[in-house]
């Protein structure tokens, strides 16, 4: 089955499964925002509205002898545990990456990884809801007709941000920086339980943005207030789907693009800020499509989810795209 073709069929089976093992790895170096946006730049006004306004501190940036390809190797290879997987999906947002133009990055990846032989899918062109649409079509592929009970899916994200000062600015909400992450999805055996149970998960996009970064200073202003409105609508759709109502969600793992923005999203969904785990922002900022995933693991590292709790995992991204995915925390196996 090709990856199109998961991307417009429905599972053939209904299936529980999940997410385990998420791994995350970080650059050695974490650079402080204002270096960045003097050297992209941008001026005195919109550095004080980043640091005081959004909150944003630092941001993970590869050291000159670091290689994003070795931050997803060891993402992908802490998620495995020594285990296999039957299909990798790599979800990213920058479509040219340093890793990418040495060429065999796929083979060098799959070998490096101990899955020489497994089919490894790049979803892109969706900006940073990449990753969690990556975990949508892994629940797919598990439910196709056919698939096996142990069979495993290992999504991989992130980006290398840093590659180029303008290009990691997105003017006026975040700095994007380096970081991976990996997790396995998998359905739940008599031996084998999922971390996070997969409840339910909802997407949207409004094609009107679809200029992404190239936008009216007008179509950018219309993006920001559409962007909560959005990402308000997709998460209660995947609320409602969940069986849930908003005030019987626990926790919101959210795309890390600036404290302002979840804000706004708390005063619109009623969803009350402590619930929204924004912690990450001062300290690593926004890291793509990882982000969600990454407040996640920190929570779980943390000893803030307990067995029973609900999380939203909300990525939202530039073209208007946003997807949300319900998980519900499991006995820690």
């Amino acid at each position: 089955m090709s990856l199109q073709q998961l991307s417009r069929e429905a599972p053939g089976r209904t299936t529980s499964v999940g997410l385990s093992r998420v791994a995350v790895r970080l650059p050695r170096r974490m650079e402080p925002v204002q270096d960045i946006l003097v050297r992209a730049g941008r001026g005195a006004m919109e550095r004080k509205m980043f640091a005081r306004v959004h909150g944003l501190r630092e941001s993970p940036t590869l050291a000159d002898d670091e290689q994003m390809e070795d931050l997803l190797v060891a993402a992908g290879q802490a998620a495995l545990a020594g285990g296999r997987a039957d299909l990798v999906l790599y979800g990213h947002t920058m479509l040219t990456q340093e890793f990418g133009l040495r060429g065999g990055f796929p083979d060098r990846l799959r070998a490096r990884l101990g899955l020489p032989d497994v089919p490894l899918f790049g979803l892109s062109h969706v900006n940073c809801v990449s990753v969690l649409r990556s975990v949508e079509f892994s629940r797919r592929y598990l439910g196709r007709p056919g698939a096996g009970p142990d069979e495993r899916v290992l999504v991989l994200g992130g980006d290398h941000g840093s590659i180029h000062d303008r290009a990691r600015v997105i003017p006026g909400i975040t700095i994007g920086g380096d970081g991976a992450v990996g997790v396995l999805v998998h359905a739940s055996t008599p031996t084998t339980r999922p971390r996070y149970r997969y409840l339910a998960g909802a997407n949207s996009r409004a094609v009107e943005f679809h200029r992404n970064m190239r936008m009216s200073d007008e179509q950018t202003a219309l993006f920001s207030q559409a962007c909560c409105d959005a990402t308000v609508q997709t998460l209660l759709r995947a609320i409602e789907a969940a069986g849930l109502r908003p005030d019987q969600l626990d926790w919101v793992m959210p795309h890390l693009s600036n404290r302002m923005f979840w804000s706004k999203v708390s005063n619109r969904s009623g969803i009350p800020k402590d619930r929204i785990c924004l912690d990450l922002i001062p300290e690593r900022g926004h890291n793509f499509g990882a982000d969600a995933l990454m407040a996640l693991e920190h929570a779980d590292r943390a000893g803030r989810l307990r067995p029973g709790d609900r999380a939203a995992l909300v990525s939202l991204a530039q073209g208007a795209y946003f997807q949300v995915v319900i998980v519900e925390v499991e006995e820690d196996t």
